[in-house]
């Protein structure tokens, strides 16, 4: 099933409010998987059941009744992520520690929220993803925003980060 996956729709915080969310799924249809990475704010089940395929999801520090795990490790084609909102890692003063983490638990990539403001960052040998906010952006230009990963013939990850009006 996983070498099947070529397109995936990466979100975070949308702090219960899913109309962007949905928009998209149907927007970006087919998706092969859907990453949340927390603050559904109490609305996991409708961003659980929206699409039509795999979806994971991670709690975030406002998620308080949520019962998805803090943080998740999945294998995408010949990737390992780490998945987590990101608050534990102190990652409002950066990810070295959130890159660190996942390198010592052998991921290559790690996907996380938290702080609102989209991220692409490859260096020191680890992929760090945080595809900002739907809700509550908090980056220059203030533009609601999530990410795309695409998986090329190779097998290799590709993201992009998008920016709705």
């Amino acid at each position: 099933m996983q070498e099947s996956i070529k397109k995936v729709l990466i979100v975070s915080d949308t702090h219960g409010s899913n109309a962007l969310y949905l928009k998209l799924i149907e927007k970006l249809a087919p998706l092969d998987m859907v990453i949340h990475l927390g603050d559904t704010d109490g609305t996991d089940q409708t961003i659980l059941m929206a699409p039509p395929c795999p979806v994971h999801l991670v709690s975030g520090n406002n998620d308080y009744f949520s019962e998805s795990p803090a943080e998740k490790i999945i294998t995408v084609g010949k990737h390992k992520i780490m998945l987590t909102h990101g608050h534990h890692y102190y990652i409002s003063m950066g990810n070295d520690v959130l890159k660190g983490e996942a390198r010592s638990r052998g991921c290559d990539i790690v996907m996380y929220g938290h702080t609102h403001r989209p991220v692409i960052d490859t260096s020191g040998g680890i992929t760090a993803v945080n595809p900002g906010s739907l809700t509550y952006p908090r980056q220059e230009g203030r533009k609601p925003s999530y990410c795309l990963m695409t998986l090329d013939d190779d097998g290799e990850a590709h993201f992009e980060i998008f920016y709705l009006p």
